[in-house]
């Protein structure tokens, strides 16, 4: 099942479809709809499938772990768990995509835990007023794709990293993190002008300054003010029910 696209007149839970000229809704997943690390999780439980691939994880731990700290190497960090969690049975991106519908359907409930139950009625009001939404990750689109199908029941366009074919294994080939998450969002089709955009982290920047209302969710307490340098006065930092996170608390 894919989940990239740019077709979001898709009608769920009756929905009206949204139109051509709508408004644009961007939301991150991670520590924005979701509570913590979604594709941490999942090349966690993938690596821990074999006694094997723990070991290899631990092996390469002091040479990729660090990479994963910085804006510049984490696409190279990611890969290398990536590639231990996948490698000797994943040969592309289907292989993986049916993995991850495994691992989301074996791990509903505790999943249901993460996802805030705000965000999700924010992500709902946008939905009923006929916005265009759309989900925007560094994780695999169909990570995201796949908890809000079959865990919220929202079948919301995502627009993630691509995976492909790595050294028996997979990896990234386009993280869509940064400045590239807006290159992919166009290239999916959702190449308008962004009404509403919704992020824990700068490095979101890049989206949250190219839309007209930036709304910053969960985000850690050190960010704050670089958030309020950055983006125009008076932008909502806002706390979700992210545990550990900073923002103004919302009922």
């Amino acid at each position: 099942m894919s989940a990239v696209g740019g077709d979001d007149g898709v009608a769920g839970r009756g929905y009206p479809p949204a139109r051509a000229d709508a408004p644009l809704v961007v939301f991150d997943f991670d520590h924005t709809l979701y509570d913590g690390d979604s594709g941490t999780h999942l090349f966690r439980w993938m690596i821990g499938r074999s006694w094997w691939r723990v070991a290899m994880a631990v092996l390469i731990a002091p040479l990729f772990g660090p990479l994963v700290a910085f804006l510049p190497t984490r696409r190279f960090g990611i890969s290398g768990f990536v590639w231990v969690g996948s490698v000797f049975g994943l040969h592309g991106r289907r292989d993986l995509d049916a993995v991850i519908d495994r691992y989301v359907d074996g791990h509903r409930e505790q999943i249901r835990a993460r996802l805030l139950p705000i965000a999700l009625e924010v992500l709902h009001g946008h939905r009923e007023r006929g916005d265009r939404v759309v989900v925007a990750t560094g994780a695999p689109p169909e990570l995201a794709r796949a908890i809000l199908a079959f865990v919220a029941h929202e079948d919301v366009p995502v627009v993630g990293t691509r995976v492909g074919p790595r050294l028996g294994g997979v990896g990234p080939v386009r993280h869509c993190h940064n400045r590239m998450k807006m290159t992919m969002l166009h290239e999916a089709g959702f190449d308008g002008t962004v009404h509403k955009a919704y992020s824990d982290s700068t490095a979101d920047l890049p989206l949250l300054l190219a839309a007209a209302e930036p709304v910053v969710v969960n985000p850690k307490a050190r960010r704050v003010d670089r958030f309020r340098q950055l983006l125009p006065a008076g932008t909502p930092i806002l706390n979700w029910g992210c545990p550990g996170r900073a923002g103004d608390p919302v009922a």
